[in-house]
């Protein structure tokens, strides 16, 4: 029977998923903090956990200025709209055994002469498409470059080197497709998406942030899986189905002698003030308004995402290797980063109004994404 007929008869029988995932659900729940699996890297002989250390301030920073970079989205331009304080682009990420090295743009340039980069998920994959664009040119502002922008699929080229760096628009990882009306969030499919994603060389995907949407945020009207339709399911089983169709296509289809894989973590938000300030009351602002500097010390006293043990379960049964930057905890230190209301999307009244209107999830540019990058150039080349 064809789908649109059938749509009537899935909206009177939507239901839950049943025993199997009610012990998933009960075993992601009650796992304990994650032990990460704290990616290594040797330089100078000395072995270095990445993504546990501090923030120092650098006055060295930021990379690059926003205003002689014109790709980065006007949400992302905090400077340009606005915002009155800077030190928070004054800040280092410094590794608890070791020092990162410094990006440069020349030499990423050179080491990826002829390849193609592609970032492939949500807005805060777009954060850090643009952070590493912005990063690049900084390095030679001279360099000719052609930019393709469209959605899904946005593109500059990097011409004297033959480099190319996407952004592919896949919130989700797996298809999203609308019905008779209906938008239905297709767990078990991903390959219209993934026929994008083969040409790449290096891919760099995050997902995460709209799962958890609900109410008039909420992404889809139905979720198909398993050849039935639910109106709504545990989000992280969601999750958890959508990341095993992801692993199943990238175990299928990634040629690992040609192309190599990574997986940014869960991108935090930051919304509620007592997460990081046990003394927030109700006269406290309700976000991230007004913060402009990071949590101390080397860990964060908030609820560590639930998202974040899907990702590493998934991640470690895979088959191609599949390298997490795992950026959470040290993002979670950066409440001073969003911004929050200095996005161009706001108007006078909605920048009036923080607790309604503040974006306390995506980041300023140059900001926080630019560390993310600096961590991925590491890797890559260290």
């Amino acid at each position: 029977m064809p789908l649109l007929s059938c749509l009537p008869f899935v909206l009177l029988s939507l239901f839950q998923f049943q025993t199997g995932f009610s012990a998933l659900i009960a075993s992601l729940k009650n796992h304990h903090s994650p032990q990460h699996r704290n990616p290594m890297f040797q330089t100078n002989q000395t072995t270095c956990s990445l993504f546990a250390g501090t923030w120092v301030r650098d006055d060295r920073y930021p990379l690059y200025q926003s205003s002689n970079c014109p790709i980065i989205d006007a949400e992302f331009n905090c400077q340009m709209n606005g915002r009155p304080d800077s030190d928070y682009l004054k800040y280092r990420w410094q590794p608890l055994n070791c020092v990162l090295p410094r990006f440069n743009g020349l030499v990423f340039l050179s080491k990826m002469r002829g390849k193609h980069v592609m970032f492939v998920g949500d807005s805060l994959g777009r954060n850090q498409w643009e952070s590493l664009i912005c990063m690049i040119s900084a390095s030679a502002p001279e360099m000719q470059t052609q930019m393709a922008k469209g959605d899904p699929l946005s593109t500059i080229n990097f011409i004297d080197y033959g480099l190319s760096i996407s952004f592919y628009r896949a919130p989700y990882l797996v298809e999203i497709d609308v019905i008779g009306g209906r938008r239905i969030l297709k767990l078990d499919d991903i390959y219209a998406n993934g026929n994008a994603w083969t040409t790449a060389d290096l891919l760099v995907f995050n997902t995460g942030h709209w799962w958890s949407h609900k109410g008039s945020l909420q992404g889809w009207d139905l979720i198909e899986t398993g050849g039935k339709y639910y109106k709504d399911i545990d989000r992280l089983v969601a999750l958890e189905k959508g990341l095993r169709t992801w692993a199943d296509w990238v175990d299928t289809n990634v040629d690992v002698t040609k192309t190599r894989v990574f997986f940014q973590s869960i991108s935090p938000t930051h919304y509620d003030p007592s997460e990081w300030n046990a003394e927030a009351t109700a006269i406290v602002t309700k976000n991230c308004y007004g913060e402009t500097s990071p949590m101390a010390g080397t860990t964060y006293p908030g609820t560590y995402p639930d998202q974040m043990r899907v990702v590493d379960e998934v991640i470690r049964e895979m088959h191609v290797p599949t390298y997490l930057l795992d950026i959470t905890m040290l993002s979670e230190l950066r409440k001073d980063g969003h911004p929050s209301v200095y996005s161009g999307d706001l108007n006078p009244a909605q920048r009036a109004n923080p607790d309604v209107s503040a974006d306390c999830s995506h980041w300023c540019l140059p900001g926080l994404p630019d560390t993310w990058n600096e961590l991925f150039y590491t890797v890559l080349f260290y």
